[in-house]
């Protein structure tokens, strides 16, 4: 398989300002103190613990129980954002019962990306602007040669979210702030925050009856598990709008990106996402694995969702890429 390939505008766009060109009730209230605090410590000190996996290994090592907690609560977590949050919430890519819509709505909160509402808000945000003005967290906002690409990477993996300007969700999650119920899981985020960090623990400790056994489960279950979870959903934001292939045709730079197939849950077929939006399944060539799509068919299975808009080959035909002929 070949290596991806850094994928550059033919023209140079304009800077992609986020609040440029937006509609005037686009952007809502700013992020207050306490808000700008939290988001700090859910954003550092996780990363914090991700710095300090090698030397921590080094001085108490790695129990297998803290590696299944690991992975249990990683694609838990994971499939709480691609399943509910992106194709469910954002995009209506199927229909759920109200059980697994309430259910998918607070195992994404438990990923510590932010309240359902406001996440949505911000990728519909993104959608509407991709890689333009407006456009919440484009890695081309800065301009094309190396030195604004690499700055601009970084706004697009995290530093837009320290914009205290809040994307307005009255204008672009209208239908989620009429249910009560996703309202009141979204205004308790703070509690299914701690939990995803307090249940590894918790069984950690159980299992081994030690206070030891509960502390490494926390480490590596906990935060070292949402430093990588929060790193790899970041990178479907800045790595795949610049580096990989672009199979389908999109109005945007969404790029697919092998490498992160797995850890994003499929996520990383992003050209196809780009190109078709509300399809329940982004990795449809041959070969590309898309764990949250066949999540989603699970679901079907069980009745718990329907009317799943799975990939159209004549939409996908429509949507491929035609190969430039070679010149004479």
């Amino acid at each position: 398989m070949s290596a991806p390939a850094l994928t550059r505008p033919t023209a140079p766009p304009r800077p992609a300002d986020p609040n440029a060109g937006l509609p005037a009730n686009a952007l809502g209230k700013e992020k207050g103190a306490l808000e700008q605090i939290t988001l700090y410590v859910f954003v550092v000190v996780p990363f914090a613990a991700l710095a300090a996996v090698v030397p921590a290994a080094w001085g108490w090592g790695l129990s297998w129980l803290d590696v299944g907690l690991f992975v249990g609560f990683y694609f838990l977590t994971l499939l709480g954002v691609t399943v509910g949050y992106h194709r469910y919430f954002t995009h209506g890519s199927f229909k759920a019962v109200r059980p697994l819509r309430i259910a998918l709505a607070i195992v994404g909160c438990m990923a510590i990306q932010g309240p359902v509402v406001q996440w949505v808000a911000d990728h519909r945000r993104h959608h509407a602007f991709s890689d333009r003005e407006g456009d919440p967290h484009s890695p081309w906002r800065y301009g094309t040669d190396t030195r604004a690409l690499v700055k601009g990477m970084f706004h697009a993996h995290l530093g837009w979210l320290f914009d205290r300007r809040q994307t307005n969700a009255e204008r672009y999650a209208p239908d989620l702030l009429k249910d009560t119920g996703l309202r009141m899981t979204s205004r308790l985020f703070i509690v299914w925050a701690f939990l995803s960090l307090a249940l590894p623990a918790v069984i950690g400790g159980l299992v081994t009856m030690s206070w030891a056994g509960g502390w490494t489960a926390f480490f590596w279950a906990g935060l070292v598990r949402v430093a990588l979870l929060h790193h790899v959903t970041w990178s479907i934001n800045s790595v795949c709008h610049v580096v990989g292939n672009r199979p389908f045709t999109s109005r945007d730079k969404a790029t697919n990106f092998w490498p992160l197939a797995i850890l994003s849950g499929g996520e990383s077929w992003h050209n196809l996402h780009h190109a078709d939006p509300t399809c329940a399944r982004h990795g449809v060539l041959r070969g590309q694995i898309d764990m949250s799509a066949r999540v989603i068919w699970l679901f079907e299975k069980l009745r718990w969702v329907r009317d799943v808009k799975w990939p159209d080959p004549v939409r996908l035909a429509a949507k491929r890429c035609r190969p430039v002929p070679a010149s004479n």
